[in-house]
């Protein structure tokens, strides 16, 4: 297990000790750098719409499956509700006890760690715009950023329902209402996702599969890395275009070799970040791609 939280911490090469490449990769720094996403995403949440509460454009996937993880634990619907961001703080926390590394926080790492994704963001940009200008010469429609679908809108309402039973009936008219994005919605979209996204399919789930591939299946801890990342990068695709949401699979969108390419490359991106500078700067990197994916729809595509 030491080598798994290893790989998951941003451990991956010797870097001098208490450098800012050391510092940034601790969970503590992810921890304190990705709270203010969190805020913003729950408050965000809660007003962006205020005539319902869980409105499509401010719930991600990976945010309801923690939800309905914790509800089927047996904590109450309004815990659940809100615990998703107390699932990412107990996790960072326990990463950096098990660490074994400083706790100390230095605020003037703030802006450089910002200034550090927004870079990292870019090659992603680049590839996506790319790939959806190559598209619509093409005549395909080709979705540029991490926006949910109708199909994706309309189980995430359907699931929330069972636990806001107030709204219910808002919430199913909503579905069928015509919906206008704003800016501020996508925006609280992306940060979502990039946290909770980045939660499920790297932190989670390339530790998981690092014990299967390496306990279980006996591979060797380089095979092993290699195998998780393309399992998780694959997943991470397939799951913009299939999701499971209330003990059902649904279609979010029509497969497109394109976009499941362009998706999985993603995933092998941030993983390769997840190995190398941890989940604070990955989950960072992930959410300003879709902030400034949403920027670029909204002032070009006028999606």
């Amino acid at each position: 297990m030491k080598d798994k939280l290893a790989f998951s911490t941003g451990q991956l090469f010797n870097v001098a000790p208490n450098s800012y490449l050391e510092r940034t990769s601790r969970p503590v720094y992810a921890l304190v750098f990705l709270l203010p996403f969190i805020v913003f995403y729950e408050l965000g949440t809660i007003f962006i719409n205020t005539r319902v509460l869980a409105e499509s454009e401010v719930r991600v996937v990976a945010f309801v499956w923690l939800q309905n993880f914790l509800e089927y634990l047996g904590f109450g619907s309004r815990f659940a509700w809100a615990a998703p961001a107390l699932v990412v703080v107990v996790i960072l926390s326990a990463l950096q006890l098990v660490s074994g590394k400083r706790w100390r926080f230095q605020a003037i790492d703030v802006c450089p760690m910002a200034i550090e994704c927004i870079l990292l963001a870019i090659p992603l940009i680049v590839l996506s715009l790319f790939l959806s200008s190559s598209g619509r010469a093409q005549g395909q429609a080709v979705r540029f950023g991490d926006r949910p679908t109708q199909a994706q809108t309309e189980a995430v309402l359907r699931c929330l329902a069972d636990t806001n039973e107030d709204s219910s009936t808002n919430q199913q008219n909503s579905v069928t209402e015509p919906r206008r994005q704003s800016l501020l919605a996508d925006i609280v979209t992306g940060i979502g996702a990039g946290i909770y996204e980045e939660l499920v399919f790297r932190l989670i789930l390339i530790i998981a599969l690092m014990v299967v591939f390496q306990d279980v299946l006996r591979l060797s801890h380089r095979d092993s890395i290699i195998f998780s990342v393309l399992v998780s990068a694959a997943l991470f695709s397939a799951h913009h275009h299939i999701f499971f949401l209330d003990g059902q699979f649904g279609q979010s969108a029509p497969f497109n070799w394109a976009e499941f390419g362009f998706r999985t490359i993603a995933g092998v991106y941030f993983a390769a970040l997840f190995a190398i500078r941890g989940f604070g700067i990955t989950a960072g990197t992930h959410a300003f791609y879709d902030i400034i994916a949403t920027i670029i729809n909204t002032i070009f595509f006028q999606q």
